[in-house]
């Protein structure tokens, strides 16, 4: 046969192979769902488990098909139809027999999970490791064994699922073992020992394991009945007393005597207690450096304009940023150096607004202007951006009103943009400099929001109060006293406003804004405020939190001070109503849980990369709820991680979405 038959025949052979798997993946999208594949348990076959697939949607979860595993643990389920688009489909394998343990019989605490997405591989492991994955990433829609949400979160929740784990082997997913997680976070350890810990009870590695794991978990909600329920404790409650369950490592694998690693079945396990059982992720690229505020858009995708540009000298006096996008499981989704540029981008700040077409509304530093990307990153603004000829300073806070008008701030020169309906052609400067209201009200503005009777609130960078303006009337002003050197405000469903202050509430942060305007008075210049603020500690000479009622008069306990708190920068209210604050101070700055004041108000169920301290809560009952004001840092195997963004374990867990999240921005 000649070479060229020779090559002709191989690539017809690739050619059908690939046909053949395209062909198979086709037919089951049209005439069912077909899902085969291993139940294990220690690393070994689990045998003789009910393995059920289920359909996650809006509704209750619906029974797919049921099996028993083989001897060897594996099983092969088929359905006659296929799913609908918007459902996501889920196989839970209960009770068996680990073979790891011959002889230990039955065990019906054995309860194990694997999140699938529409989509099925045509072969699944389900083990401790797929339970873990699938647990934490679907957190807010777990009930037990039931999976139940919104299409849009059910549809995030299972796309951040391959992130830890490979579903086909059940071994390591691809994000947390790539250069970002595996070495410089200790998440492969929290999630490899959460894993350990499961397989000690699915396994019997002892007679009461099983009731020792339970016995671990925190108290709150319903009480464990097998290792599914028992993980979704923890994760629900990943910050109560972390200690207790990682001492069950010793008690479950003692190092044998003259051995040096533990005998588990999944490695790198923990050395010593975590602050809590949390599995944050880090993803970079996309042209993303140095990010100022964040966006989530209607398809869940992260929308961050940068301060700088990948490969740039970054320096405060010299912003040239872009804009960066991240798809819902982190994968960059703009140009891997310069991210989304043009349209007068230049050196994103905290100015980051998504209107109702998801166009991205960004202010820059280092062309003064406005600039939006529509959802594909096309500029739609000119190349010099939103300038209204040049007239505009150092831009900072933009909002979209759910009427779609725009108004955004200008901090050096103290100005409001209104753009009605979000209208180019439309918008104007309504004031600007200290003669006219609003702006005569303004004293450094910084970030702006919306309230319940169309109201604007707006913090100031170089005073002690914020102002609120009528929409409709913006000469109708009222200002009220907050803390020192406002930047982050936000309203929550009640209608409070809560309001960050970098220098605090205190003497010293009084003499530091008083400073800060003499500088202020000769050009905008704020290394002074960055310097004091990156010196201070949390406590009563940290910065501080105020909360406002809807009428401006401050709750009881406001301001609020603590260790978490050394210079609070943004603030946003989740979908449970309570309160989270980023600081801009410290190496490691925390992030801040607050409770909030809506009625009850409950726990939120997953919470960031994170170290906790309990802080003082005295403000607690004037919001009649349960007292949590808790600081967090970023625990890290290796070096800082400056410039890099990073996200929870899943991006949906929010029950009522909000396009608001803050990270740092200057």
């Amino acid at each position: 046969m000649s070479v060229t038959k020779i090559i002709w025949f191989a690539v017809l052979v690739v050619f059908g192979a690939v046909t053949a798997a395209g062909t198979e993946a086709f037919a089951q999208r049209r005439s069912g769902v077909r899902v085969e594949g291993q139940v294990q348990a220690g690393g070994g076959p689990l045998a003789s488990s009910t393995v059920t697939l289920w359909a996650a949607s809006a509704g209750d979860p619906k029974q797919l098909a049921q099996t028993k595993s083989g001897g060897d643990g594996r099983f092969e389920l088929r359905t006659a139809g296929a799913p609908g688009k918007d459902v996501v489909l889920y196989v839970v394998a209960k009770g068996g027999e680990a073979t790891v343990n011959k002889g230990g019989g039955d065990n019906p605490a054995v309860a194990l999970l694997a999140v699938l997405g529409n989509t099925p591989p045509l072969n699944v492991v389900i083990n401790e490791m797929t339970t873990v994955a699938s647990v934490w990433t679907n957190a807010q829609f777990l009930n037990g064994s039931a999976i139940k949400g919104h299409a849009l979160g059910l549809k995030i929740a299972a796309g951040n699922v391959p992130n830890f784990v490979d579903l086909q082997t059940g071994g390591w997913g691809t994000a947390i073992q790539d250069p970002l997680n595996g070495s410089q976070t200790p998440t492969m350890a929290n999630f490899a020992t959460l894993a350990d810990l499961l397989s000690g009870c699915a396994t019997r590695v002892k007679a009461d394991a099983c009731s020792k794991l339970f016995a671990a978990t925190p108290p709150t909600g319903v009480a464990p009945i097998d290792t599914l329920t028992a993980a979704q404790s923890i994760a629900h409650y990943s910050w109560y007393k972390p200690e207790r369950l990682f001492a069950l490592l010793d008690e479950f694998y003692p190092v044998p005597q003259g051995k040096n690693l533990r005998p588990v079945p999944f490695m790198p396990y923990l050395n010593f207690a975590p602050s809590a059982w949390v599995l944050p992720l880090k993803f970079d690229g996309g042209g993303f450096r140095a990010g100022g505020k964040a966006m989530f858009d209607s398809e869940g995708n992260l929308w961050v304009g940068d301060n700088f540009t990948v490969g740039w000298q970054a320096l405060d006096t010299f912003w040239q940023g872009n804009a960066t996008k991240f798809a819902p499981n982190g994968r960059p989704l703009s140009p891997i150096t310069t991210g989304f540029a043009g349209g007068g981008m230049q050196g994103g700040t905290f100015g980051a607004a998504i209107d109702a077409n998801d166009n991205v509304w960004l202010s820059s530093y280092g062309s003064k202007s406005i600039t939006i990307f529509d959802k594909n990153g096309k500029p739609l603004t000119p190349p010099e951006g939103i300038t209204f000829n040049g007239q505009l300073g150092l831009m900072q806070g933009i909002i979209v009103t759910p009427g779609g008008d725009v108004w955004a701030l200008g901090i050096s020169k103290n100005q409001l943009l209104y753009f009605p309906k979000g209208d180019l052609t439309k918008g104007r400067i309504v004031c600007e400099g200290r003669d006219v209201e609003p702006c005569k009200a303004f004293l450094g503005p910084f970030h702006l929001a919306l309230d319940h009777q169309g109201r604007i609130w707006v913090s100031n960078a170089a005073g002690d109060f914020v102002t609120r303006f009528a929409a409709a009337d913006p000469s109708n002003v009222d200002t009220f006293k907050a803390g020192y050197s406002g930047s982050g405000l936000n309203v929550d469903s009640q209608g409070n406003v809560w309001v960050t202050n970098r220098l605090g509430s205190a003497q010293r942060g009084k003499a530091a804004l008083e400073e800060f305007q003499k500088i202020m008075r000769v050009s905008y210049n704020d290394e002074y405020l960055v310097r004091t603020m990156s010196k201070q500690r949390g406590g009563a000479d940290g910065g501080s939190v105020t909360l406002l009622r809807p009428d401006g008069s401050e709750y009881p306990g406001s301001p609020f001070t603590g260790a978490g708190l050394p210079g609070p920068w943004a603030v946003v209210v989740d979908g449970n109503d309570n309160v989270w604050i980023s600081n801009f101070a410290m190496p490691a700055s925390p992030i801040v849980q607050l409770c909030g004041c809506a009625p009850r108000t409950v726990r939120p169920v997953s919470r960031p990369a994170i170290r906790f301290h309990h802080l003082a809560a005295t403000w607690a009952a004037a919001c009649k709820c349960r007292p949590i004001l808790r600081s967090i840092r970023q625990e890290t195997s290796g070096r800082s991680t400056t410039g890099k963004t990073s996200t929870t374990a899943s991006p949906a867990l929010m029950k009522r979405p909000r396009h608001a999240a803050a990270v740092r921005a200057s």
